[in-house]
């Protein structure tokens, strides 16, 4: 049991647990295999547990005690053999006699550690029927002939237990933790502990000591550096091992410098110590084309090898594979960043060249603050313009707008050449677009590309502007720029992905779902190529298929779009929590929603936009599940971010929307929905214009521009705003929206098609709806809508509704009959009328009625 530690939970094994228990029951036995640390020990104790009508007899193989006959059996071995009587028929009637009732089970850990005449009084339980055998043996280790034998000789079944998955890490982080676990840290630990139950146990104890790993916003998670103790330590360097020199040579060499040429990494060694290593399992080799790759044996590895190096040491390693990357040649990109990173950590001198090409390429992997240190060295060694440029691109998808500006700007003097003056202008332009500064902007590019001669550069300006016109919601002059960029001649190969990234983007938000994707599927099978001359363009890519995936009614695809993004490291400040959020929010699972939004928000920085997207998420999924208070500061946080950029902005209007609802206040959620739709026209914002008007329709108002509008959802939302009133289409609709995923929409039109058939005076089929809605809105738990409301009180009036509504978020009569121009006494006498129906005495009441939607 000491494997998976006292108080933690047992989970994710309940396959091997009913194999394990079966063997037991109807054979000789289980042989449970597996690496140190996984939880052999652990399942061994769980089967044993709850197995009634046996003896059980424990044994535990140990080093001290492999040197002693019958060691491990010690314990129950308490007389001597009789006058001629063979040892092990001896020892196993001290077994059995050590055993009171019940059938003998002997448990033993560590089988593999046994003494020669403990394995063999094994073998022979087993075998002679005497006992049912379970043992524990760790994977890799040489094994007794007679434990071997067990399963080989097939008197017992063999099963082999893998490390933990990363959804069974989250279970046993949850029972551990005692709370809600945040998706990115059950992958973190997942990764970093492999899986292994021990590992884990250790990280979530340094965690935890050092505030790492904290509850933060009602969620746990993990900030900052990953925690090794000294009892961490201690365990991943006794997994290890003694190493001799060559050996120790060989694993630090792969721990700074993984994934390792396997020549390479013998041409610094040895090919003998290499392989010993990997015959170890402390290293493991892959083959990617005709190389073979080394990488180590466990992440955990890596820290305690690279903590014992010393600082000079380190250097020393680093140095050498940076000289061995430059003397192969460097013939992948790979290698040049890589060759640039080492030599940077070891403190050797580069050239700015070489240090400015690293800074690109780990742009183009999606990892900026990489990208950021390579700059900030090469403009230090000299970079010049260039450096600052490309500085000042990656500090502001770092979040950092206001250093980029300054430092772009103190650097103009020193642009001369044109590939400067270009260069400087697009870095220049594209942070002040970022930042709000729209006009300034877009003077800058627009001189650059009257001034400029070259048209590769003139291209680049012009795309540069396309991006400032899209922040700004000018979606026809941004297509405009696109034009006059492939107008330009011959597209680059930057040119042409950035080119493609935001023509998708552009057709996704002006509604153009299809045209968005088929250029993205046109675009993105050749990423490999162009990945590293355009790194705006696959986050661009991720957020227009996103965009479109929604706007077409492909949930599921949106899903996974969006949680690909949320895993890219300079998505950062791109916000993909908010369209996952959309997509559960839209299947009725509010409370997920909530929960992705609190995912992307640990780890977005404050003060900007994309950060504002999230919240505006949260706010609408905070908002449906009626918890108001919290709805509010959240809006409140995202007016504040969104409020420079059209497309961020319209998450927030149409949160407003809900939020107002919840408090009760349809008018006013009306009113805001009317200026959330009038935002969207005025910024060609078309794709979430649809889903504007759409709430128009849940909200019981007219809207008519949904027909105007193309797409197949979008079809699908016209026809809804259509058949208001006609219980026969309503149902129809709902059909549509449930095969879609929409269950929410589903579960409103439903309860829509119970009031036609109400106001029809046709009970019946009204009560039959009523029922239906009833069943798809349990499927959305905890979600209240004006609709549902509706579903919840067909008895009230219209103006009954909306009183309780206003009641149930706690306003007083007074405040009521304000909000809607009434006295106080006519307020007063709606709010009691409303009661009476409703057989409740009190606002509480109301809210807990309404509150069981």
């Amino acid at each position: 049991m000491g494997e998976q530690g006292s108080g933690w939970p047992f989970v994710g094994r309940g396959g091997p647990l009913r194999t394990v228990r079966e063997a037991l029951r109807s054979r000789a036995g289980m042989m449970i295999s597996g690496e140190a640390g996984v939880g052999k020990s652990r399942l061994a104790a769980q089967a044993l547990a709850e197995l009634d009508g046996y003896a059980v007899v424990r044994a535990l193989g140990t080093e001290t005690a492999s040197t002693i006959p019958f060691g491990a059996f010690a314990h129950v071995l308490t007389g001597p053999p009789r006058g001629g009587e063979n040892l092990l028929r001896w020892a196993a009637r001290h077994v059995r006699g050590s055993a009171s009732g019940g059938e003998l089970l002997v448990s033993v850990d560590d089988a593999h550690r046994l003494d020669a005449a403990s394995a063999a009084l094994v073998h022979y339980l087993a075998g002679s029927g005497t006992a049912r055998v379970l043992v524990t043996v760790r994977s890799g280790k040489t094994q007794p002939a007679p434990v071997a034998a067990l399963w080989k000789d097939e008197l017992l079944a063999r099963i082999e237990l893998p490390p933990l998955a990363e959804d069974e890490v989250g279970q046993v982080l949850a029972g551990v933790l005692g709370g809600e676990v945040a998706a990115r840290t059950v992958r973190r630990l997942a990764r970093v502990s492999g899986g292994n139950v021990l590992y884990l146990r250790e990280l979530v104890h340094a965690g935890r000591g050092d505030g790492s790993l904290a509850e933060r916003g009602g969620r746990w998670s993990w900030q900052g550096e990953l925690s090794m103790t000294t009892r961490l330590r201690e365990l991943v360097g006794a997994r290890i091992g003694h190493l001799d020199q060559e050996e120790r040579e060989v694993l630090e060499l792969v721990a700074f410098g993984e994934p390792l040429g396997a020549e390479l990494l013998v041409s610094l060694t040895s090919a003998r110590a290499v392989e010993r290593v990997e015959a170890r399992g402390l290293a493991v080799a892959e083959s990617e084309g005709r190389r073979e790759l080394l990488r180590l044996g466990h992440p955990l590895y890596g820290e305690v090898v690279r903590g014992d190096c010393g600082t000079l040491r380190a250097r020393r390693m680093r140095r050498m594979l940076a000289e061995a990357l430059e003397a192969s040649g460097l013939r992948r990109r790979e290698d040049v960043l890589r060759a640039a990173v080492l030599r940077l950590d070891s403190g050797a001198d580069t050239d700015p060249e070489t240090l400015l090409t690293a800074a690109k390429l780990a742009w183009g992997r999606q990892d900026p603050r990489l990208a950021a240190r390579l700059a900030e060295a090469a403009i230090d060694a000299g970079a010049g313009v260039a450096g600052v440029a490309l500085l000042g691109e990656v500090r502001m998808v770092l979040g950092d707008a206001g250093s980029a500006l300054t430092a772009l700007r103190l650097a103009a003097r020193d642009a001369v050449t044109e590939g400067e003056r270009a260069r400087h202008a697009c870095s220049l332009g594209v942070n002040l677009a970022w930042a709000g500064a729209d006009a300034e902007a877009c003077r800058v590019l627009d001189v650059a590309s009257a001034t400029l001669t070259d048209p590769a550069w003139r291209q680049e300006t012009y795309l540069y502007r396309c991006v400032a016109d899209c922040l700004a919601g000018r979606l026809t002059e941004a297509r405009r720029a696109l034009e006059r960029a492939r107008s330009c001649g011959p597209m680059t190969v930057r040119g042409a992905a950035h080119a493609d990234s935001m023509e998708a983007w552009i057709d996704a938000y002006s509604g153009r779902a299809e045209r968005s994707l088929a250029v993205a599927e046109r675009a993105l099978p050749g990423l490999e190529s162009w990945k590293d001359e355009a790194p705006h363009a696959f986050p661009a890519f991720l957020d227009a298929r996103c965009a479109a995936q929604v706007l077409s009614g492909r949930l599921d695809a949106a899903a996974r779009t969006a949680e690909q993004g949320m895993e890219l490291p300079s998505t950062e400040l791109s916000g993909f929590g908010a369209y996952r959020a959309m997509v559960s929010r839209l299947r009725g699972d509010a409370a997920g929603a909530v929960r992705w939004c609190a995912d992307d928000l640990a780890r977005l920085p404050s003060g900007e936009p994309y950060r504002g997207r999230v919240l505006a998420e949260q706010a609408h999924a905070l908002a449906l599940l009626g918890r108001t208070a919290p709805a509010r500061e959240a809006l409140a946080e995202a007016e504040e971010l969104t409020a420079r950029w059209a497309f961020t902005r319209q998450h927030v209007l149409q949160a407003a929307v809900w939020v107002a609802a919840a408090g009760g206040d349809v008018a006013e959620a009306v009113r805001l929905c009317l200026s959330a739709v009038a935002h969207a026209e005025e910024h060609e914002l078309f794709g979430p214009l649809a889903f504007a008007l759409h709430d128009l329709v849940r909200l019981g108002a007219p809207a008519e521009r949904l027909t105007e509008l193309e797409g197949p959802l979008v079809a699908l939302l016209a026809r809804h705003a259509r058949a208001i009133g006609d219980p026969d289409e309503l149902r129809a609709v709902a059909g549509e929206f449930e095969r879609t995923g929409l269950i929410l929409y589903a579960a409103e039109a439903t309860a829509q098609e119970s009031a036609a058939y109400r106001g029809a005076g046709r009970g019946t089929l009204a009560r039959g709806a009523q029922t239906r809605a009833w069943a798809l809105a349990k499927r959305c738990p905890g979600v209240s809508t004006p609709a549902l409301v509706e579903l919840a009180t067909p008895e009230l009036t219209p103006r009954q509704r909306e009183i309780v509504q206003l009641a149930a978020a706690g306003l007083t009569n007074r405040q009521i009959a304000d909000r809607l121009t009434l006295s106080t006494r006519t307020a007063a006498n709606h709010l009691q009328a409303a009661y009476d129906k409703l057989g409740v005495n009190d606002r509480t009441q109301v809210r807990h009625l309404l509150a069981a939607l």
